[in-house]
């Protein structure tokens, strides 16, 4: 059955929320099928039309035909729009629409005004249409778009720039969670090497270190240094939980395509405040490190900005690592967070104030994150 055929019919969407299953008519909800059976049917629908399903999902809807075959899906994850799909046999029957409508009220309702999407080159034009602005592109594979005219460009206006000419101009993207000695070693070497170093902090609330206390110990712990400029990195750098890995064929591809769109974006930035380095850490152990360094390494030289890769500040039993931190925090080893913590952070961990947060840490299944 076309769906411009049964416009007499009521629009029935499945939705995936936290876990359940449920078929949507108006306000009323209930349970519609097993999990397994109903993402199955979604998973189908998407690998025939070359995407696979993000795990990451929060909100999963459908429409069904009359033999409650999946036509059409799309779904949520914080705010952005993900694993948009319409059966080929149903495309040019509005469908599209209709979800992208959907998803869109369920965002808002949910608060998300702001919204981002990744899309294809081809379909990108359907999505303009439909209130979306392009942000950057790579390798004219994949289009990262929101539904702000001036979003990322009032982002930029509203970034901190220097009142003098610097001759170097560096930039720094860290997450800190939490900032450790290596942080700020790598943060006094490239504010020693440089006239004025921007530092971007990853603003976005993913860490298991919340943001607030990430910013306040990187302001703490960078205070001594007069030529830091502050930054948060919005939802534009380092968004780890907006990336669609659903475009992409293995996990080395899904790093590749974030550190290529980042790159894209940060090169942006760098020619607005007029960034002509790029300081990185050295982390042989991490894959994703490895990946964006080697792509930085590749790229940035291109858009005449160079990148520093710096060697891992060490102590006794190793490399300085946020991780081992996270693990010293949840087993109460404070002979590790002396020697890893700079005095502004480990005064904080054995503050009262950070009590619920050391609760919150030891209740945590696994501290260490991919």
């Amino acid at each position: 059955m076309k769906f411009s055929q049964a416009k007499d019919l009521a629009l029935i969407s499945a939705i995936y929320f936290k876990g359940v299953i449920h078929v949507s008519l108006s306000s009323y909800f209930k349970n519609l099928f097993s999990d397994k059976k109903s993402l199955q049917k979604v998973d189908i629908l998407l690998e025939q039309e070359g995407i696979r399903r993000d795990t990451n999902s929060d909100y999963i809807c459908a429409m069904f035909d009359e033999d409650l075959n999946i036509i059409a899906t799309g779904s949520c994850f914080g705010n952005t729009l993900r694993c948009l799909s319409v059966d080929h046999h149903y495309q040019g029957d509005g469908l599209l629409n209709e979800i992208v409508t959907h998803l869109i009220h369920i965002q808002f309702e949910r608060g998300n005004t702001h919204l981002f999407l990744y899309t294809k080159p081809d379909t990108a034009k359907f999505f303009k249409d439909l209130g979306f602005y392009e942000i950057v592109r790579a390798d004219q594979q994949i289009v990262f778009m929101e539904n702000k005219k001036d979003g990322f460009s009032n982002y930029l206006k509203n970034l901190k720039k220097s009142d003098s000419k610097p001759q170097t101009t560096a930039a720094l993207v860290i997450n800190a969670n939490p900032f450790t000695l290596g942080h700020q070693y790598l943060i006094e070497k490239a504010s020693v090497e440089n006239d004025l170093l921007h530092l971007f902090i990853v603003s976005e609330d993913s860490s298991l270190i919340p943001f607030s206390v990430r910013k306040q110990l990187v302001l703490e712990g960078t205070a001594h240094l007069s030529n830091v400029c502050y930054h948060e990195t919005g939802p534009y750098i380092i968004s780890k939980s907006t990336f669609p890995s659903y475009f992409q064929k293995d996990q080395d591809s899904i790093i590749e395509s974030q550190a290529r769109i980042d790159l894209a974006i940060f090169t942006q930035i760098a020619k607005y405040l007029g960034i002509n380095k790029r300081y990185v850490g050295e982390e042989p152990t991490s894959l994703v490190t490895s990946i964006y360094n080697q792509i930085m390494l590749q790229e940035l030289p291109k858009q005449a900005i160079d990148c520093i890769v710096i060697p891992r500040k060490t102590y006794k039993n190793g490399p300085i690592s946020a991780s081992t931190v996270r693990k010293a925090l949840k087993e109460g080893n404070n002979q590790i967070l002396k020697d890893l913590l700079p005095l502004t952070s480990l005064t904080y961990f054995l503050s009262p104030e950070a009590q619920p947060l050391i609760k919150k840490i030891r209740k945590t299944d696994n501290v260490s994150h991919y």
